[in-house]
């Protein structure tokens, strides 16, 4: 989706605060998109206090949108913004969780165990002075590097690799997602959070009726919570289908947007990969500097209001 520092301006924002419905309708496979704003621009983001990505594992496009199996997740895409033309850069997944990270794809090996030094997500909010967690599912303890203690897999937590963490005291931000409650609870979630739900939990081993199920109960009360409908952003993606794209590596996926500053009920057909989120992230926490392919990335402004 050029704002700056914690993007605070959005807490002077205004307009009501969506809130979620129980039984959301759900969105058909193949929406009708709506027109670019101007071309796909805008003005850029609102400014945002809090910002997640969320990613899910290994299921297309159209096994996700309009499956009955996943209604939170639809509804949320029904009520919010939906990238009707979203697609993974490669397989396997290990490529699309470092464009997420440092806008580029390698390592590409599932099985990789070194270190990343690239400049990545942390690194420029570091230096942006922006906080930030990675919130993994099942990882064994508060800093831990090491190898999947499954259902736990280290190669879903990309900022385990990372030079700017790994020996340092930003690995103290590598924390198990049972801490993300408690840190909702007392309003203390950081600028950027990464959500990396386990094997069983993100459609990878798990059905996608799970994976909605732990959406729903552990993802809606970020989105209900005051502090989110004040400044929140969510995105919601799946980090690559089960089929290929010759003309785009990983398949077509779904990306869901979740903002009160989202256009409601939007659908974007532009084209976006994982480096236009990437962008979307550090761009909407007033971040100016973007990691490898995310700098000339199109942008996504057009989910959002101006």
């Amino acid at each position: 989706m050029l704002w700056v520092a914690l993007l605070a301006a959005i807490s002077c924002g205004g307009g009501s605060s969506p809130t979620t419905p129980t039984q959301p309708p759900t969105p058909t496979p193949d929406p009708t998109p709506n027109p670019p704003p101007g071309g796909g621009g805008g003005s850029g983001p609102p400014p945002f206090g809090h910002v997640v990505l969320l990613v899910e594992e290994n299921h297309g496009y159209k096994d996700v949108v309009g499956n009955s199996a996943m209604p939170y997740l639809n509804g949320l895409a029904s009520q919010y913004g939906l990238a009707t033309q979203y697609f993974a850069n490669i397989h396997p997944s290990i490529g699309n969780y470092f464009m997420l990270t440092t806008g580029k794809t390698t390592p590409s090996d599932d099985n990789f165990a070194g270190m990343v030094s690239d400049d990545n997500v942390v690194r420029e909010l570091i230096a942006a002075g922006k906080t930030w967690k990675s919130y993994a599912e099942g990882l064994p303890s508060v800093g831990y590097t090491g190898g999947d203690v499954l259902p736990y897999s280290k190669h879903h937590n990309p900022y385990a690799y990372l030079s700017d963490v790994v020996g340092t005291s930003e690995a103290n931000n590598l924390v198990p997602f049972s801490q993300f409650s408690a840190d909702l609870a007392a309003n203390q979630l950081p600028d950027f959070s990464f959500v990396a739900p386990n094997l069983d939990d993100d459609a990878h081993d798990g059905t996608l009726a799970q994976a909605d199920t732990w959406l729903k109960n552990n993802i809606n009360p970020l989105i209900t919570s005051p502090m989110f409908q004040k400044n929140g952003l969510l995105v919601i993606v799946f980090d690559e289908a089960q089929t290929s794209d010759a003309a785009h590596g990983g398949g077509r996926v779904a990306a869901v947007v979740v903002s009160p500053f989202v256009k409601k009920q939007y659908q974007s057909g532009t084209f976006f990969q994982h480096e236009s989120t990437l962008r979307l992230l550090l761009k909407s926490l007033g971040v100016t500097t973007y990691p490898g392919a995310s700098a000339n990335a199109p942008e996504m402004d057009e989910f959002f209001t101006q």
